[in-house]
């Protein structure tokens, strides 16, 4: 159907009704659908190749006028891209390649046998439904309730889904009053890393006697290993327009601005395309649905700074200055955005925000915990046999997301610990697997839930070097403005590095819990404040780590590159292999005899190790 007759035809709320409704009969959305992701990841590993091959696929098999091809968002299992969902069985098949596809069309749409070859394996058994994988089952998506179902640039796939609907309510049935009411009741807390409770925030905000107010996106997501708002962009951007046109009319704004790391090109054009087609339609603008409500949106770039994502940093960087963060008080809710009162909230706190509209405050609360309501959505990566993006209620066990969804660890090796919260977080190691992700549970090991980054790593993992790379990322990140922060962790930086390189003193523990203490206390904002967690929790986790460094000169996961010993074992049958490629003539031995390594020598490079081909090397 031709959906461009209805633009700027939505003008009450009945009309987004009728649409809608007209959307769910029409043939266009009763038709058997193709699924393929075109997330970022899957279109890097050639999703648009197997697309435009099942186009010429169908077209040769006369098929083409019968099956749509839906290009969607993240579906997921990220790491298995990518994937192809045959709607009409629910069939999912994994890492599909270009040349696949003529299989697929000739042997399962026309033949009805399905391709095992592409089925994800479970227990050594192929599992051919998506709706039974594991993966899937033991999720419960709320947010990305939407994200594999529709096309993201299709503002018809959003409205056919309910889109818009918690907005009509919101303003022809509901008061500013009741929507933050609504909020506070759900429990709904920021998903941006602190956990402050959503409606709180909204409510300092509409307090606010100031005529002009703002509202804003946080989309900066920096933190190494996490995709969790990308990958939301990329999929379901109308959520965070109706989200934040929700929120504006909340707290009495009439202006938001999205705040995207100029990094996420394919997030930033879907994001383009939605506030584009919201604004034909008349479902941002002027005078929304009829009400009197004006709200426009635009987005505003950032320059991958980590410490734009701090709230008053990445409100200082849209009013065109460097990105550095203000001292609070005063929040943002009082004097932000060009010193007026402005809400931020990041891209996942939005997204539940029609979600919680439409659903009633109360029964959002039905899921999670007792302080801690709704889902978390996770970028679960690492030594998992699944890594991608994941979401379960909060308060889930750690176990499940590593076990259940993740497929467990992808070595021959044990779990060891999680990294969760980014470089502000904490590792959780073994004994406290069982651990459920919510706040307060969290804070107490030393962790924070954050935005939702979980590395997962198993025994071959130095916990000191996590340490040392956590600790490098946030100095480099550090804007530099307070001396805590900027020094702080310098010095913290180059404790470490020392004992990494085996020239450490047992002092140096004090010396790093000491200096933690004081960045914590005396940094100006939250990257300077998190900044000692993932050494801090190392150290209450892993502190035997840091002894044998000390201690024995020792690395326990021959990861340390001082610390490493290369050996030559008895069995060498002395082929001269390694002494060859050796670049410093640290390998001595005659033909067909046994080698040895002079270890003063040795730069422990490790060409001998990945040359000798009768595992006669060993490193410790």
């Amino acid at each position: 159907m031709d959906i461009n007759k209805y633009m700027h035809v939505l003008k009450n709320a009945e009309d987004l009704t009728t649409l809608c409704d007209t959307l769910l009969k029409s043939k266009e959305y009763n038709s058997e659908k193709i699924y393929i992701c075109a997330g970022g990841g899957c279109i890097a590993s050639g999703s648009m190749k197997v697309k435009d091959a099942f186009v010429s696929q169908l077209s040769n098999a006369k098929l083409d006028g019968t099956l749509e091809i839906m290009e969607t968002g993240c579906l997921g299992p990220c790491a298995i891209g990518p994937v192809v969902v045959i709607g009409k069985d629910d069939t999912f098949y994994q890492k599909v390649r270009a040349q696949d596809v003529k299989e697929i069309v000739e042997q399962h749409l026309i033949g009805g046998k399905i391709i095992e070859n592409l089925l994800h394996p479970v227990d050594e058994q192929k599992v051919s439904k998506k709706s039974e994988l594991p993966f899937f089952k033991n999720q419960d998506k709320q947010v990305l309730r939407n994200c594999g179902k529709i096309n993201p640039t299709k503002i018809a796939d959003y409205i056919a889904c309910g889109g818009y609907k918690a907005l009509s309510k919101v303003l022809t049935s509901m008061s500013s009053e009741q929507v933050v009411q609504e909020v506070t009741v759900s429990g709904l807390r920021g998903r941006g890393g602190a956990g402050f409770p959503t409606g709180t925030k909204w409510n300092f905000a509409r307090k606010s006697q100031d005529t002009e107010k703002y509202i804003l996106c946080n989309a900066d997501e920096g933190d190494p290993g996490a995709f969790m708002d990308r990958s939301i962009l990329e999929g379901d951007p109308h959520s965070i327009i109706e989200g934040m046109a929700i929120g504006a009319f909340a707290i009495g704004s009439s202006t938001g601005y999205v705040y995207v790391r100029a990094e996420y090109p394919l997030a930033i054009e879907r994001l383009q395309i939605a506030i584009d087609q919201a604004q034909e339609f008349g479902l941002i603008g002027k005078n929304i649905f009829g009400t009197g409500f004006n709200f426009d949106l635009e987005i505003r770039k950032g320059s991958g700074a980590f410490v734009c994502g701090e709230e008053t940093a990445l409100i200082t960087s849209i009013e065109g200055n460097r990105g550095e963060p203000r001292p609070r008080p005063p929040f943002p809710a009082e004097k932000g955005l060009w010193n007026k009162p402005t809400v931020l909230n990041n891209v996942e706190t939005f997204s539940n925000i029609p979600l919680l509209i439409n659903k009633g405050g109360a029964q959002f609360a039905e899921i999670g915990t007792e302080k801690s309501k709704g889902t978390k959505i996770f970028a679960l990566a690492g030594t998992v046999k699944i890594s991608g993006l994941v979401e379960v209620p909060v308060g889930t066990p750690l176990r499940k997301l590593v076990y259940d969804i993740g497929g467990g660890i992808s070595t021959n090796k044990k779990y060891k610990a999680a990294q969760i919260g980014g470089p502000s977080g904490g590792c959780i190691p073994a004994e406290h697997l069982d651990v459920p992700l919510d706040y307060e549970s969290l804070n107490k090991l030393g962790a924070i839930m954050g935005s939702g980054g979980l590395i997962v790593m198993d025994e071959s993992s130095c916990m000191v070097d996590v340490a040392r790379f956590f600790l490098e990322f946030v100095q480099d990140e550090s804007c530099g403005k307070c001396v805590p922060c900027r020094e702080g962790t310098a010095r913290m930086k180059q404790i470490v590095d020392r004992i990494c390189e085996g020239k450490g003193e047992m002092k140096d523990i004090d010396e790093l819990e000491k200096l933690a203490s004081t960045v914590t206390n005396a940094s100006l904002c939250g990257l300077g404040q998190t900044a000692p967690n993932p050494v801090l929790s190392t150290l209450r986790h892993f502190k035997e780590e840091y002894i044998e460094h000390i201690r024995d000169k020792k690395c326990r996961t021959a990861v340390c590159k001082d610390l490493i010993v290369f050996e030559i074992l008895d069995k060498c049958n002395g082929c001269q292999a390694c002494k060859k490629v050796c670049p410093v003539e640290a390998i001595h031995g005659e033909k067909k005899q046994a080698h040895i390594i002079n270890t003063e020598l040795c730069i422990r490079c490790g060409l001998c190790l990945s040359t000798c081909k009768f595992e006669a090397i060993v490193k410790y």
